[in-house]
C-alpha cells in the first residue's frame, strides 16, 4: 500500500494549510505543480506515514507477545524500548510537519513573486575603435 493511501495524524492540518486532500497534493506534486513548501511537506507526511504504520505494528507485535504470557523482563523491557523509539521517530516527523505548517506564509499570500511582463531591454554595442589609420587623410600625389 502506497503512502497516499494512509492516513496520518497529521493531514487535516495539511489539508487546511494547502486548501486541498492529500492525494490531490501527490497529484499536485507528480505533476511537477507544487512550490518547495508542499514538496517537503509531503515528503515529511510519507515518512511520518511510515513511522505511524511502525509504530502500529510495534505495538501489535508488542500486544501478541504479551498475550502469550511468558515474556521475561528482558522481553518486556526490550518491547518497551522499541516502542519507546517508535513513539519518538513519529513525534519528531509529526513535529516537523507542523513547523513547517506554522512557518508557511498563509494561501492568500504568493509563496513566488510572480514576475510581469518583462520590460524590452536594448542596449547597442559600444562604437568599434577606430582603425590603426582611421582619420589618416590622403595626401594626392602628383
Amino acid at each position: 500500500m502506497s503512502v497516499i493511501d494512509k492516513s496520518t495524524s497529521r493531514d487535516a492540518a495539511l489539508q487546511e494549510a494547502f486548501s486541498a486532500e492529500v492525494d490531490a497534493l501527490y497529484a499536485q506534486s507528480a505533476c511537477g505543480e507544487a512550490n518547495a513548501a508542499l514538496q517537503c511537506a509531503l515528503e515529511l507526511r510519507s515518512f511520518l506515514a511510515v513511522a505511524e504504520e511502525h509504530l502500529e505494528r510495534v505495538h501489535n507485535i508488542a500486544e501478541s507477545d504479551c498475550q502469550m504470557g511468558e515474556l521475561s523482563s528482558d522481553d518486556l523491557h526490550r518491547h518497551d524500548q522499541w516502542i519507546e523509539a517508535a513513539e519518538v521517530n513519529c513525534d519528531l516527523y509529526g513535529s516537523a510537519l507542523d513547523e513547517l505548517l506554522l512557518t508557511m506564509p498563509p494561501p492568500s499570500h504568493p509563496n513566488v513573486p510572480r514576475a510581469g511582463p518583462r520590460p524590452k531591454v536594448t542596449a547597442t554595442a559600444p562604437p568599434a575603435p577606430p582603425g590603426p589609420r582611421a582619420g589618416a587623410v590622403q595626401a594626392r600625389r602628383p
